[in-house]
């Protein structure tokens, strides 16, 4: 049977990062994995940022999105039937930040996929400068995503106090009581160093957590309807420009409430990537890219956003 490992976390919280870590684990180890990135976004960012992993050892595949949850579900389901004809051991899959992992375990249980994979593990990222006001629905969301999880991983713990990461343990248990979950996170659930300091024994102990099997009251929204992503193309602008325009907007509410702004610019020639949270704004190169800018968020006012780019 090939094992399938979820990788969850909300917005912006990390989950691109540490699945390059985690891969590199499993290719170092010999394994041949898929990486599976399954998102409801129209234009996939996250997929370009992990095309250097592919390799002998590795696969890097993605789900289009841009339709309605049935349609996403479908792909999900064609793409895993393909996945289990090419000699994978292992894959990975990475949703997205607003994922129901409750559809993870319904798609690998239903008929024919449950003759060729088996869950492996659910590994949760939650960042340890985990905001304090969440709407009702992110906080369900962050309740949602780390219920069955066999470990939790706090990310940026290197940007923040010990005080401030324990604060975000004990928000993700607060809304784990909301949503009626039995479930609350103690020492030996949670991971919570630097990643650039993981040990081989960690990534032993995350490669071999498994899941929980927990229930908790579902909260009925449409995502789309809460959460919206915004996609600009061929956006006129420079590297500065850019920059200063998303620093205004994570700063100002007045646009929504943005959680994440991600994409490539391309500048005289060369490619840059930006990923920007209110946590975290790095502008890197990176060998190409695509002409996308994508701002994350709720409630957002996508023409007085797209002004800030003009």
């Amino acid at each position: 049977m090939i094992q399938v490992d979820l990788i969850t976390g909300f917005l912006g919280s990390g989950k691109t990062t540490f699945l390059r870590k985690y891969a590199r684990y499993w290719i170092n180890q010999g394994v041949k994995i898929a990486i599976l990135e399954n998102d409801f976004g129209a234009v996939n960012v996250d997929r370009m940022l992990l095309q250097d992993l592919e390799g002998d050892y590795c696969g890097v595949e993605m789900i289009a999105g841009g339709c309605d949850k049935d349609c996403h579900q479908r792909r999900f389901r064609t793409k895993l039937i393909s996945l289990s004809m090419q000699g994978y051991k292992r894959v990975l899959i990475e949703p997205s930040g607003i994922y129901d992992v409750d559809e993870f375990f319904d798609t690998l249980y239903d008929e024919p996929l449950d003759q060729w994979y088996e869950a492996g593990n659910v590994i949760a990222i939650v960042d340890a400068g985990l905001e304090e006001q969440l709407s009702k629905e992110a906080e369900f969301l962050l309740a949602s995503e780390v219920a069955e999880a066999g470990c939790v991983l706090l990310s940026h713990t290197q940007e923040v106090s010990e005080e401030t990461a324990k604060a975000a343990i004990e928000h993700v248990n607060r809304a784990l009581e909301a949503a009626h979950c039995a479930r609350r996170l103690g020492e030996g659930d949670v991971i919570c160093k630097s990643w650039d300091d993981l040990t081989e024994e960690d990534f032993q102990k995350i490669a071999s957590c498994g899941y929980r099997t927990e229930s908790y009251e579902k909260m009925n929204f449409e995502e789309k309807d809460v959460f919206q992503s915004l996609y600009f193309l061929e956006l006129p602008i420079t590297r500065e420009k850019l920059e200063a325009a998303a620093k205004e907007l994570l700063a100002d509410d007045s646009y929504g409430h943005i959680f994440r702004i991600k994409g490539f610019l391309e500048e005289d020639g060369s490619w840059i990537e930006l990923n920007a949270t209110h946590r975290s704004f790095t502008v890197s190169p990176i060998p190409c890219g695509q002409s996308v800018l994508i701002v994350i968020g709720e409630g957002l006012l996508k023409e007085k956003i797209e002004r800030m780019f003009l």
